[in-house]
């Protein structure tokens, strides 16, 4: 949160010295809980443990034993209990009629006051509307945004006016090699249905 205020600092023209007392929070040894542990959710959960998180999750299907003990994951068979206890929380969830608005007023209002919500999912997952009052109103401290809806949001929206969001116009896979493997692995899948085979990244397996 302070790294895009901070960089704004360091470079505005008016800047004369830095706050001794302007603080952020720290990540090692805080809690994140994933919403949504599959590939990606798992992967998050491989780089939080390098910064010493306490992992806990919530999804539909518990992961195999082996592999919470790999990243030290706990699983919450309810999400609520996830949400009262993370001071991290992170959605890595597809958007299915399940998901749409899974985080409104009410899952808002089980975070800690201290708790960020970062959504990398879809920006429907989460209750706009709710958030922006949540946000404003300090239920939670503060949210990071890769995914709204719409994208990008009307320029008058009230979210582009609150000073505990950043939000980042859905560039989480835009890395020249992230590109090249999606279109590699589009590429094996066209080529799995043309040739009659089972097709690798099926999004909904019969």
């Amino acid at each position: 949160m302070y790294l895009h205020a901070g960089c704004q600092i360091a470079v505005s023209p008016h800047t004369k010295y830095f706050a001794v007392d302007w603080l952020g929070v720290e990540v090692t040894r805080a809690t994140l809980g994933i919403i949504g542990m599959g590939s990606i959710g798992y992967k998050v959960a491989q780089r939080a443990k390098a910064f010493n998180m306490k992992i806990l999750y919530h999804n539909r299907n518990r992961r195999r034993k082996e592999e919470e003990e790999a990243v030290g994951a706990h699983y919450c068979a309810k999400m609520e209990d996830l949400l009262q206890q993370s001071d991290f929380v992170m959605l890595v969830v597809n958007l299915t009629p399940e998901t749409h608005k899974l985080i409104g007023k009410k899952e808002l209002g089980l975070m800690k006051p201290t708790a960020t919500l970062i959504n990398i999912s879809r920006g429907a997952v989460i209750d706009q509307d709710a958030l922006v009052e949540a946000l404003q109103n300090k239920v939670i401290r503060a949210a990071a945004l890769d995914v709204t809806y719409p994208e990008p949001l009307p320029r008058d929206h009230p979210l582009l006016n609150l000073n505990n969001v950043i939000i980042t116009p859905h560039i989480g896979t835009a890395t020249v090699q992230a590109i090249h493997m999606m279109a590699e692995e589009a590429i094996a899948n066209i080529l799995a249905v043309l040739n009659g085979q089972p097709i690798p990244s099926e999004v909904f397996p019969k």
